[in-house]
């Protein structure tokens, strides 16, 4: 019974029930399959839970039952082997970014040396989809020496590959970290602590009767019956990473809840919040298709870009939507007893019926960062989507720009609810007419590194000149024959982001040509509640800090605009087209809104939340992982020690955050192509983090540590603030430091009140 809502009457959820009934039926007589157990969550309980036809069809026929357990095939990816690995980050054992040789010096060879942890669970590693089988082989040992002498067939992050090698290497990664086996570590770290009491790799004998069987073993004539069915896993002994578990409907009901709920099942949690976040919302490449999340499908073609799901070959699948907070759980032993079932068809329908019953969930409502855990966020967020200031314009049909000709500053995160940019909207715009486009740092692309050059925007033709390159700010020829200027990009919320300059300087050529100016408003992706950091030094004033704000201004691009009109005296006639459904507090992934990276370099939310503070120091000499797949989580240089930054960090209890200890080579400068040695930051609680405060914690750790190779003075222009830098060069505790801001912060957030639209 799908509960709508508590006003559904019996009556409507038993009428709902029916359509599942006959899906189920239909598939049965097909022949697609024996029988089937399907389980529904919703809203934190189980709405739907039925059984339907035969567990086993041969050697004789026996009824499914609510409790059979299954075969779960590739489900053991996401159920074991994923949540063991992320459970072992979490405890500082292992890096995501680190490569798999650090932890397994044997792997290194054959063109494996730059395949990643954070590769293998997104399935873009390169390594072929399977072992080979023949000739014939047995022997979880010998499945090891077979994966060190594996090739990859393309470079790390370049192709996406769906590979067994991948999690058979990560179970063996587990054992390694652990000391224990797969099997051990997650039938004591995940299965017991969750009440699991039926999930485990090679069930006893005494489950026997409720085990669904596979099929016949290809040359053997044996009915797999509690023996793993993957050719591969059975020839390692049954137990591996990418097959082998065995559970039931309510077992895994259990591991979904654990999920939506942030990694907590009653008391005990599995994993930390943001990790789950993180497993559960886009890792793979940027630009590359499919999505994945860390072991899950990122499935866009049901509900919104935020579900995600995993399938197993066996005939078993979980699908979940922290949206509307609703788990699928489908389980079938298609391949019984001859190979030949399939269960797509039911698969597709079940999940089709779901997604209309409980809403629907339209992909606008979807969130690109995933569930929402009320163990980080104090407040549940809000389902209904932001409209930010181009939506509202569009509907209000444009009235407010009727007759003028526009010009646009924007870039890739121009885009409304529906993901339509705002350049098509502003060109096929009936009453205006959009003769010019400008592009800020990073260009029209967002992608763009370095001075950018004007040119032509390919799909409208429309002149586009860049604002990053010979010249900074639009010129009177650039605005000649325009009636308004307006503004439409996301920014980050931080002081040194340069597209707030670009704006204020676009306002100040407006104002000398007395053209109006429009701000299409977007949410600050960092929440436009906290208020955090020194303020700018008035004479330290840069293309990197256009106004004595503190590095976390909590405001938006319209509120700036009004700020800086003001204060700075400008007099342009400046509009900002304010956006509905918008609260302060609200963090981006909580807006209903498709994150989209800014800029090259804040690709995730975890990363923009640690930007205000990990920017401050890398104007030194520094890498902060720009030319890595986690820039602004990584701090290095070759002259560091990571065990000893990362002990002294760790030791400071920096809220919110903890450090483990990294190499990388970062691809870009500083030390493009050198080994840098330093810390990962692990971003475990954004609500507490005062990531200014993180920044000086470790501007300080590094003058104190490296007082000869740390260029302290040159962090001064993003710190922004002379007498935080004298201080700590002083030996002054950062939290002294950070208290002594506290007083010219309270001063700007008297002034930020008058501007305040929200």
């Amino acid at each position: 019974m799908i509960i709508v809502s508590s006003a559904s009457s019996q009556a409507l959820r038993e009428e709902q029930m029916a359509p599942i009934t006959e899906i189920a039926k239909k598939a049965i007589r097909a022949g697609n399959i024996p029988g089937a157990v399907i389980l529904i969550g919703h809203e934190g309980k189980v709405v739907y839970r039925k059984v339907f036809g035969l567990r086993a069809l041969k050697p004789k026929k026996v009824s499914m039952t609510i409790d059979s357990i299954f075969d779960v095939a590739s489900l053991t990816k996401v159920v074991a082997t994923s949540t063991a690995v992320m459970q072992l980050a979490d405890m500082g054992k292992l890096n995501l970014e680190d490569p798999v040789a650090k932890y397994w010096p044997e792997f290194k060879g054959s063109g494996k040396e730059e395949i990643t942890v954070r590769d293998l669970l997104t399935h873009y590693s390169g390594l072929r989809p399977a072992l080979d089988l023949k000739p014939n082989w047995s022997g979880y040992v010998t499945a090891l020496r077979m994966i060190e002498e594996e090739k990859p067939l393309f470079p790390p992050g370049t192709n996406f590959i769906y590979s067994d090698i991948n999690f058979i290497i990560l179970g063996e990664l587990v054992w390694r970290l652990s000391g224990e086996p797969l099997n051990a570590y997650c039938a004591e770290h995940i299965f017991k602590p969750l009440e699991m009491e039926d999930t485990d790799f090679k069930p006893p004998s005494v489950l026997r009767s409720r085990i669904a069987p596979t099929e016949y073993q290809n040359g053997t004539g044996k009915m797999l019956w509690g023996e793993v069915h993957d050719p591969i896993a059975y020839n390692m002994g049954g137990v591996a990473g990418h097959a082998g578990l065995f559970s039931t409907a309510d077992d895994l009901a259990i591991f979904a809840q654990m999920v939506l709920d942030g990694g907590r099942r009653k008391n005990v949690q599995i994993l930390n919040p943001l990790t789950v976040r993180n497993m559960t919302t886009p890792q793979s490449p940027p630009d590359k298709m499919p999505l994945r999340g860390l072991g899950w499908n990122i499935d866009s073609s049901l509900a919104s870009e935020c579900s995600y799901g995993h399938k197993g070959f066996t005939g078993t699948g979980i699908w979940i939507d922290p949206v509307s907070k609703t788990y699928v759980i489908i389980l079938t032993n298609r391949v019984h007893p001859n190979g030949k079932g399939k269960v797509e068809p039911l698969r597709a329908k079940i999940l089709s019926f779901v997604n209309q019953a409980i809403g629907p969930v339209p992909i606008e409502r979807g969130l690109a960062s995933g569930p929402l855990p009320s163990q980080v966020e104090p407040g549940e967020g809000s389902n209904e989507k932001v409209q930010t200031g181009i939506d509202v314009l569009v509907a209000e049909k444009f009235d407010s720009m009727a007759g003028l000709r526009l010009g646009l500053i924007t870039n890739h995160s121009g885009i409304d609810s529906a993901g339509r940019r705002t350049v098509d909207l502003l060109h096929k715009a009936p009453g205006v007419k959009l003769v010019t486009i400008f592009s800020p740092e990073h260009g029209f692309s967002g992608r763009a590194e370095g001075k950018v050059s004007s040119t032509k925007e390919s799909l409208t033709g429309l002149p586009m000149y860049s604002l990053y390159g010979d010249t900074l700010s639009p010129t009177k020829r650039m605005l000649a024959g325009l009636d308004a200027l307006v503004f439409d990009i996301q920014d980050a919320g931080a002081r040194f982001y340069t597209y707030i300059t670009t704006m204020g300087y676009a306002m100040e050529a407006c104002a000398k040509k007395g053209i109006p100016f429009y701000v299409l408003d977007r949410p600050n992706p960092i929440n436009a509640l906290l208020v955090q950091g020194p303020v700018l030094d008035s004479n330290l004033r840069s293309f990197t800090g256009y106004f004595p704000l503190p590095v976390r201004h909590g405001m938006t691009v319209g509120e700036l605009a009004k700020m800086f009109n003001a204060e700075k005296k400008m007099g342009v006639k400046l509009r900002v087209i304010k956006m509905r459904g918008y609260e302060r507090s609200q963090w981006y992934d909580e807006t209903g809104l498709l994150w989209l990276s800014p800029s090259p370099n804040l690709q995730t939310l975890t990363e923009a939340a640690l930007y205000p503070g990990v920017a401050m120091v890398e104007g030194a000499n520094v890498s902060v992982g720009r030319g890595t797949k986690t820039p602004f989580e990584l701090v290095g240089a070759p002259w560091m020690n990571g065990e000893e930054f990362a002990s002294y960090l760790n030791n400071r209890n920096v809220q919110g955050v903890r450090f483990i200890p990294v190499d990388f080579k970062p691809k870009s400068s500083p030390f493009k192509n050198q080994l840098c040695h330093g810390v990962q930051i692990v971003l475990l609680n954004r609500q507490m983090l005062d990531s200014p405060a993180l920044g000086i914690e470790i501007a300080s750790a590094l003058y104190r540590l490296y007082p000869k190779d740390f260029r302290v003075d040159k962090t001064l222009g993003l710190i922004g603030s002379r007498k935080a830098l004298q201080a700590m060069k002083a030996g002054q505790d950062p939290a002294t430091i950070v208290e002594d801001w506290q007083g010219p912060l309270e001063q700007f957030c008297m002034l930020r009140s008058k501007y305040l639209l929200y």
